[in-house]
């Protein structure tokens, strides 16, 4: 009697267990740790510079996350030097952010924010994941930003639709991105314009049985300055 009590017990504790390790899981803080090598910095159809280092640091609890990245040439150390810092939120399909970007030029004091001398932007986000189709806005509130033809802030935007598919043992993504009205943030835009065109492949690479490499290409194209790039990049991460 005693002996099936327990085997009760142990059944029960089983059960138990297996219900609360989701929920164990989902409440688990989350870090990022990785860096990216690409052959050129292409940013929403802008060129940014050319063979550059861009690691990633993050945490993420309960979806909310915060995460820095930056951007250092290493093929022309001239190229300016980034920082982003961007604190986000995300529950189902729906996203929110806002995002500190910091480039080294004009100004390459990081702690400068005055008026007409900051290199800081900021940028708040939202976005909605439809699953065959994401949709993202991006709008400068505040820093550097661009002016519009008035030679006002022009509180430049861009929004931006993605859809994500499996194809020949690759996860591919394609994305159309557009600057909604005038600012000289986005190539001097003088009104709508199409600014991103791409398609980008990503393939996991397996070294050992343990380890793999994210290798990844795009090609990308700005009909706005009608420029087309092709860039090839890898991801390193634990």
């Amino acid at each position: 009697m005693e002996r099936k009590d327990l085997t009760g017990r142990a059944a029960l504790a089983v059960v138990m267990c297996c219900m609360l390790s989701p929920v164990a899981a989902q409440d688990r803080v989350e870090a990022t740790v990785q860096a990216d090598v690409v052959s050129r910095y292409i940013w929403r159809g802008q060129d940014l510079g050319d063979v550059s280092l861009q690691p990633t640091l993050g945490l993420a609890y309960k979806g909310l996350s915060l995460t820095a990245w930056g951007s250092v040439g290493l093929s022309d150390p001239d190229d300016t030097k980034e920082l982003d810092l961007t604190l986000a939120y995300k529950t189902g399909g729906l996203n929110i952010g806002v995002t500190d970007y910091w480039f080294s030029s004009p100004n390459e004091r990081y702690f400068n924010y005055a008026a007409h001398e900051t290199s800081h932007v900021f940028e708040a986000n939202v976005g909605y994941d439809f699953g065959p189709v994401a949709v993202q806005w991006f709008t400068n509130f505040a820093g550097n930003d661009g002016f519009n033809g008035s030679g006002k802030r022009a509180y430049s935007s861009y929004v931006e639709a993605s859809a994500p598919f499996r194809l020949g043992g690759c996860q591919w993504t394609a994305t159309v991105g557009a600057v909604p009205y005038a600012t000289s943030f986005y190539a001097d835009a003088g009104g709508f314009a199409v600014t991103n065109v791409s398609i980008r492949a990503v393939k996991d690479i397996r070294v050992t049985k343990t380890f793999t490499l994210p290798m990844f290409a795009a090609v990308s194209a700005n009909p706005s300055t009608e420029k087309v790039y092709m860039t090839f990049g890898l991801t390193l991460r634990p």
